[in-house]
């Protein structure tokens, strides 16, 4: 039998994203069951837990590129997962993405990574896709960066030029996939203090995977803890109060990066 849902309350805010009975899984083996939760509109959202919890399958879902068994994510009421093909690609271009490794071409400079962007989706002529795609660079830090290459960039900057292009069409809903992984406590940090003030000049909805703890605690106004063992949510709340209030081992485990309980260990 599951352990009992661990809930820390937070404030309520107008859902701008519920995910509802959500099945996931791959060909033989089942990955997320029974997921439900809502994000508030402005929320900074994490999707916690441990390696192999389903974090970035979740997210997946969300974003369409993995259909779930069963379930539905609906976005201001209306289906996602339902919707037809064109509808479809009407909601997704309400989302920014950062994929876990940035994912910038290589071959392109950042500004003609999110050129790409503007010139498939928008009217632009090519000087206003120059000037906004140096306007979403700016809002990083990365002004004076324009025709760098990405290899030419640390880590971190590639991550802020991973989510300038994420930004390029003014997304309603960023998704960023490990935002922080890889990067060192300073650049982190910094990365950290960028996602808050993205939310705050911009008012967009921020869905981030993580299971960086100085990062999800710095950030995060709610969440959702994943259990690999029993693949459902194991806790939800803002990480800071499920720090304090719940009990579960493997949620105490995770965000005190205490010693994981002996039933892990075996």
């Amino acid at each position: 039998m599951d352990a009992p849902e661990c809930t820390a309350e937070t404030p309520r805010r107008e859902p701008h994203v519920e995910v509802e009975g959500l099945k996931l899984s791959y060909p033989g083996r089942t990955i997320l069951r029974d997921i439900t939760f809502t994000v508030g509109r402005g929320d900074i959202f994490v999707i916690m837990g441990g390696s192999g919890s389903g974090k970035s399958t979740l997210l997946r879902s969300m974003i369409g590129l993995l259909e779930p068994d069963a379930g539905d994510v609906v976005y201001e009421g209306k289906s996602f997962t339902r919707a037809e093909h064109e509808e479809r690609a009407r909601m997704l271009r309400r989302f920014g993405v950062l994929y876990q490794k940035g994912a910038l071409w290589s071959s392109m400079t950042l500004v003609e990574n999110i050129a790409l962007v503007l010139e498939e989706y928008t009217s632009l002529g090519p000087e206003e896709v120059r000037e906004v795609a140096s306007f979403k660079l700016a809002l990083v830090g990365l002004s004076g960066f324009e025709d760098r290459m990405p290899d030419e960039l640390s880590g971190g900057m590639q991550k802020r030029a991973g989510i300038a292009r994420a930004m390029s069409l003014d997304p309603e809903i960023l998704f960023l996939d490990e935002p922080s992984a890889g990067l060192d406590p300073v650049t982190s940090r910094r990365l950290d203090d960028l996602i808050v003030e993205i939310r705050e000049s911009l008012g967009a909805t921020i869905v981030v995977v993580t299971h960086e703890l100085e990062s999800l605690l710095a950030i995060g106004d709610n969440g959702v803890f994943l259990d690999g063992e029993t693949k459902s949510i194991l806790a939800r709340g803002a990480p800071r109060d499920l720090r304090e209030s719940c009990p579960d081992p493997k949620v105490q485990a995770f965000l005190r990066r205490s010693e994981p309980p002996a039933a892990e260990e075996r």
